[in-house]
């Protein structure tokens, strides 16, 4: 069955291009453009992974991850985060270190990263839920 990923990030050329990336390797991709959005959004569409960009212009990215974690239909979606804002990227690691249970399955990568590393992670991803580890 073919794994579905919704993408979240303000900027439009970097959604395109990973949807186009990711469309590439079989996946379903669904984009946002909007933050405000992504908690209905991923509710109602309970995608396999989640990939979402942590500074988005009107709400923080790490808002709508903990809102999903914490969550208990959405807690269990993988997600990708990315960004490349340093003060950020530590602040999200302290965040997962701080409950690595609630936050299991949250993976993050820092801006500038190469799209295959990004695939790769999405594969092991999505892997581990198919199975079950």
């Amino acid at each position: 069955m073919t794994k579905r990923i919704l993408v979240v990030d303000d900027r439009n050329e970097l959604l395109h291009l990973m949807r186009r990336v990711l469309e590439d390797e079989q996946y379903q991709v669904s984009i946002l453009q909007e933050g405000k959005d992504a908690v209905e959004r991923v509710k109602s569409q309970l995608p396999d992974l989640l990939i979402l960009d942590l500074k988005l212009g009107d709400i923080s990215g790490q808002d709508i991850l903990k809102q999903l974690k914490s969550d208990h239909v959405t807690g269990d979606i993988p997600v990708i985060v990315y960004t490349a804002a340093v003060l950020e990227a530590d602040e999200v690691s302290k965040l997962i270190e701080s409950d690595p249970k609630l936050y299991n399955g949250v993976f993050l990568l820092r801006k500038p990263f190469e799209l295959q590393v990004l695939l790769d992670k999405v594969e092991e991803l999505l892997e581990k839920t198919e199975t079950g580890h």
